[in-house]
């Protein structure tokens, strides 16, 4: 059973410079909440409370003002400050003594997730306790992914953006390992571009077969929010979910409220938190 969660929103952001320069990607707005409330309610929904955000140097007072402990969530927020990129599997040394002898899930602080039965896999998903188990979604363009290879529901491959595959699987940024990640991540060499790879990590899974596949669905939405053509797609695609269904994506209170982690005072403390604006009109609708 998986009961930590990290969610890696460190790195420079230089893909949306020069918005990135003065403000962390994952607290711009995704229409009406920041960035990082989506990833954060990923592991809610899949019911992780222990969460660990790692974040670029120098931005975590600015995380704090949104997002303190998570007592106002009734979960744990931890923070730690990565002083340059290494690679995904970084998160795992740096969050090594955060980790101590759980199993872990790893999602990236830009990647975006959506789907009805979402909620349900995920809680699948986490009750385990040897291996790893990665999510894919099919894509038109593969070359600039990740991609796995699978033959009767095998892996057969795996290869970081390659320039010709017949597969279209991308590996999503939301990942799942049990404790012994920390230790394959420590004997990990960097690649050629100075970086540990999550490509080399996972098949280190892989060469002992306890790597499994899980698939998003094809009625999920998979988006990775890291250029300014993404990141503007992503906040479209929620402000025509919202608008059309009337419930809100990634609201964290009302999973918490869900869940039973809080009660309907936490939702009257966040309004009064949030102030007078559509997000808060929504809590209300919760009491």
């Amino acid at each position: 059973m998986i009961k930590k969660g990290i969610i890696l929103s460190g790195g420079l952001g230089t893909r949306m410079s020069p918005i990135t320069k003065s403000v962390n990607k994952q607290l711009l707005p995704i229409y009406d909440k920041p960035l990082i409330y989506y990833p954060l309610s990923i592991l809610m929904l899949a019911g992780i409370k222990d969460i660990l955000i790692i974040v670029n140097k120098g931005s975590v007072n600015q995380f704090k003002k949104i997002l303190p402990n998570g007592e106002n969530l009734g979960i744990k927020i931890n923070y730690a400050e990565q002083d340059k990129p290494r690679g995904l599997p970084d998160a795992f040394k740096i969050g090594k003594n955060f980790i101590g002898k759980d199993n872990v899930a790893l999602i990236l602080g830009d990647n975006f997730f959506y789907g009805q039965s979402l909620s349900d896999k995920l809680k699948k998903i986490v009750n385990f306790k040897k291996g790893a188990s990665i999510l894919v979604h099919p894509v038109k363009n593969p070359n600039k992914f990740g991609v796995v290879t699978l033959k009767n529901n095998k892996i057969i491959n795996l290869v970081e953006k390659p320039k010709k595959t017949k597969s279209n699987l991308a590996i999503t940024g939301l990942y799942f390992f049990d404790n012994s990640v920390v230790k394959k991540s420590l004997n990990l060499k960097k690649s050629k571009r100075n970086e540990l790879e999550i490509i080399d990590l996972l098949k280190k899974y892989k060469k002992t077969n306890s790597l499994k596949v899980e698939f998003l669905g094809r009625g999920a939405a998979w988006l990775d929010a890291g250029t300014i053509d993404d990141f503007n797609q992503t906040s479209i695609f929620v402000s025509s979910i919202e608008k059309r269904q009337g419930f809100k994506i990634a609201c964290l209170e009302e999973i918490s409220l869900m869940k039973k982690w809080i009660i309907k005072n936490k939702i009257k403390k966040a309004i009064s938190f949030y102030g007078n604006c559509e997000y808060s009109r929504y809590l209300k609708s919760l009491l």
